[in-house]
């Protein structure tokens, strides 16, 4: 699938993009122009069908990372007196609770294990003890280790205890399921450059109609209140300020893409064979997956570090991407690990070529002890 001879971005966005995608941004667009508001406008309409939110939903868009529209969603939904249930069992969760501080909203920091999925339970009994808390903010999928959390679950237990929640889908959306009429939602937040295949700066966040307008006042900040935005382009068809206009084109191409593709399942399917492929040639090889199979989202795969002597990240890292495939550095506070994507423009093809990559260079580097030392001791 690739065309060209930079780099495959093995990691969980920004991430490989299609030729068609890369051609999409040879044009310049006017960020008043009538073409250009109807790209926004088309693209606004399709995320919110990939949720089947129909006419209860909206998606605003927002310039920047990801990040910016997971503290926009906070800041615009939550009241200042309200407050915030993050289950934590990784970095991207961490990074909510801080978000959370600094936006001044209360916070309970449910320390969950990184290797272990936030549960139903745990959320249901940590709402139950007490009754402050107003939503619960969930990453979908915790890229940290790779992990998928119980997303629907949690949601049928926020609907039921009638506590607004708000999804940090950033390395989930459009590749695994996520319906409303199953898994109710006040605001769900993703980004340009992840499972939909564009290149990052722009995110967006899917909001209840009927919350949205009654946030009016919450945010914290003029250019991340999604109130303002969502007035301002139902009332102009623009964005407030300077758009990324190359950022959406590219989005809009990498959309008509993912549709012609098959969609959610179809995307699903081809990430899946990625990882089932990859970590079967890492095994292979002696390397071990941090995560038991059956919490491993198909996004990104974290591995045990080898444990011999001859191993350095930063050399294994510079001989992989030598040979023309890029990894990412472990993010866990317990184990040495690295990781590698399997979303993108990408097919199992590059994952059969990188673990020939990581094959090579093992030889080159002298590592003969794949296994990680705990797994020796054990």
């Amino acid at each position: 699938m690739i065309v060209g001879n930079d780099p495959v971005l093995l990691t969980p966005g920004p991430l490989t993009t299609s030729l068609a995608t890369k051609q999409a941004m040879l044009r310049d667009w006017g960020s008043w122009d009538a073409a250009f508001n109807q790209v926004t406008a088309s693209l606004r309409r399709d995320l919110v069908a990939i949720v089947g939110g129909g006419d209860e939903y909206a998606c605003v868009p927002l310039q920047g990372s990801g990040t910016f529209s997971v503290e926009a969603a906070i800041g615009t939904v939550v009241l200042r007196t309200g407050k915030v249930l993050v289950p934590n069992n990784g970095a991207y969760c961490a990074r909510i609770v801080k978000i959370c501080k600094y936006l001044g909203r209360a916070v309970v920091d449910l320390p969950v294990p990184e290797d272990r999925p936030a549960s139903a339970k745990i959320v249901e009994a940590a709402l139950a003890a007490d009754p402050a808390i107003t939503h619960v903010a969930q990453v979908h999928c915790e890229t940290g280790a790779g992990l998928l959390n119980d997303l629907a679950g949690i949601a049928q237990v926020c609907a039921r205890m009638g506590r607004g929640l708000i999804v940090d889908a950033m390395s989930s959306f459009a590749a695994l399921p996520i319906d409303v009429r199953t898994v109710p939602f006040d605001a769900l937040v993703a980004a340009s450059g992840k499972c939909l295949e564009g290149v990052p700066g722009m995110g967006f966040v899917l909001l209840r109609k009927s919350v949205l307008e009654a946030s009016a006042g919450n945010a914290h900040s003029l250019a991340m209140d999604l109130h303002d935005q969502y007035v301002y382009m139902e009332k102009t068809t623009q964005w407030r300020y300077t758009p990324p206009t190359h950022v959406v084109a590219a989005l809009r191409a990498a959309v008509d893409q993912y549709l012609a593709e098959g969609g959610q399942p179809a995307r699903l399917a081809r990430y899946r064979t990625n990882t089932e492929t990859l970590v079967a040639g890492m095994q292979a090889l002696g390397f071990r997956a941090y995560l038991a199979p059956e919490v491993q989202a198909p996004i990104i795969v974290t591995f045990h570090a080898p444990a011999d002597p001859a191993y350095d990240f930063k050399t294994f890292y510079t001989k992989v991407r030598d040979r023309g495939y890029i990894l990412y550095p472990g993010k866990l506070t317990t184990a040495e690990t690295f990781r590698v994507g399997c979303i993108g423009a990408i097919d199992a093809n590059e994952m059969r070529n990188v673990v020939a990559a990581v094959a090579e260079v093992m030889r080159e580097m002298g590592i003969r002890q794949v296994s990680p030392a705990l797994a020796r001791a054990a």
